[in-house]
């Protein structure tokens, strides 16, 4: 298995962190740059939990999201991927911090294809900064939304 972990910080509230985590609006690939419109399929959902399809052309995952809004915890399990097998999960750890919030992201990785285990090598390589980069890029679009609309 290959892991990797980092933190990224927001003026958003835990609660709204959450919410951009969890919303899989029409909008979901215009906020998340490793979803594209042609890759995502919302299959149910309920009030703590999710089953979606997301990815890109390279690589795609069916997931199951479960969350608790008063733990602060996202927790993304495959369910099927081109890439990643069973076991495969992405960890996320909402706290409070400095007037916002720490997101703290870990992922692991368990590849069952020629390419996933390419970039299951690269994932401690490059993984937590380059993945970090786009957490930011995502939370820092919702903050200037935030923003934008009075909040």
């Amino acid at each position: 298995m290959t892991s990797t972990s980092f933190t990224v910080h927001t003026t958003l509230s835990p609660r709204e962190v959450l919410d951009v985590i969890t919303d899989f609006g029409p909008d979901r690939s215009k906020w998340w740059p490793n979803v594209d419109e042609a890759h995502f399929t919302l299959h149910d959902r309920g009030t703590d939990w999710a089953e979606v399809t997301e990815g890109t052309g390279m690589g795609w995952e069916r997931e199951r999201y479960s969350w608790d809004a008063s733990a602060g915890t996202v927790t993304i399990d495959t369910l099927d991927s081109n890439l990643w097998g069973p076991g495969s999960q992405w960890r996320y750890a909402i706290t409070p911090s400095g007037g916002g919030s720490d997101l703290k992201v870990t992922l692991d990785r368990k590849p069952k294809s020629l390419t996933g285990r390419v970039v299951a090598t690269l994932i401690p390589l490059v993984g937590a900064r380059t993945l970090g980069k786009q957490f930011e890029s995502v939370l820092r679009r919702a903050e200037s939304r935030r923003r934008d609309l009075g909040g």
